[in-house]
């Protein structure tokens, strides 16, 4: 039912920056926590970042003051700002909605991954 579009992945060098964007479609009334996971290949998928609808945010340690999450509600739109890109930041990233509030139910949802690639 909700469907999830996701941009900004790619390659950038360290020290470069990446903007993810994540946008959810559908008969949405709201979602209280929209955010970003990565996963690398034999890792467990982790918590980069969330925000609630409210505005309280959670940043995984590794990231904190170089990526910066931010929403737009009006638009159903999560957006994960990356700067000073380090190699360990290399992984595919999935967009989460949580608690999804539509007319059938509260759902939630996850995008399709996108790549990103830091290189040395």
């Amino acid at each position: 039912q909700v469907q999830l579009m996701e941009s900004g992945g790619g390659t950038v060098q360290a020290g470069g920056s990446l903007r993810l964007s994540c946008a959810a479609s559908g008969s949405i009334f709201s979602i209280a926590v929209m955010g970003w996971y990565r996963q690398s290949p034999g890792q467990q998928r982790e918590l980069v970042a969330s925000m609630h609808k409210l505005g309280r945010t959670q940043y995984a340690y590794s990231v904190k003051g170089r990526f910066t999450i931010s929403r737009d509600n009006s638009k159903n739109t999560v957006y994960l700002q990356m700067n000073n890109l380090k190699p360990e930041d290399t992984a595919v990233y999935y967009c989460n909605l949580d608690r999804v509030a539509t007319q059938e139910g509260v759902f939630d949802s996850w995008g399709q991954g996108t790549q990103v690639t830091v290189s040395s």
